[in-house]
């Protein structure tokens, strides 16, 4: 599948096979982050792959949807790695470094066939609290992954894109 096909037909999955998701595919998915570009090559994306029922259940206690997957990863930057630029921006880069990681894994999920589904909607200090081992990091994604479960199918206005002279300025 060429990009312009992937870009098109990836879509928030929101229903979940209970098939597991093979490591190979996995390590795919995971190599995507890790090759992620980042601010002066920080590199402080940090990714938490939550494969047991009971730490799924943990997170997902955590977020405002719930979409039962079999695998799910949470994104999130090491904050002493997080490059703060200067005073004429003020960008955390660590954040924006860590978005780009699920980005890049969410479109390598998807040319593998799998699903996924950019979770924003959740409380970071609950998450924490839940699991020590994420200290000294800030989540900020939750990304169910796996199969599509039977039936599943884009959102009703997955098609609707708006043209391309509402969102594109050429200056």
């Amino acid at each position: 599948m060429d990009f312009v096909q992937l870009e098109k037909a990836r879509y928030s999955l929101r229903k979940f096979s209970s098939r597991p998701v093979e490591q190979e595919k996995l390590n795919l998915v995971l190599e995507a982050a890790r090759c992620a570009p980042t601010a002066h090559n920080n590199q402080p994306q940090r990714v938490f792959v939550l494969k047991s029922a009971e730490a799924i259940e943990k997170a997902d206690a955590c977020a405002a949807c719930h979409f039962n997957p079999p695998l799910m990863l949470v994104v999130a930057y090491e904050a002493e790695k997080a490059w703060v630029r200067d005073a004429f921006d003020n960008k955390n880069h660590g954040e924006i470094d860590a978005a780009i990681a699920v980005a890049q894994m969410m479109l390598q999920a998807a040319e593998l066939g799998l699903g996924t589904t950019y979770v924003g909607m959740f409380a970071p200090q609950a998450l924490l609290e839940r699991f020590p081992e994420m200290a000294g990091c800030t989540p900020i994604a939750l990304l169910p992954i796996g199969y599509p479960g039977e039936g599943a199918h884009p959102a009703r206005l997955h098609e609707n894109r708006k043209p391309m002279e509402e969102i594109v300025t050429v200056l």
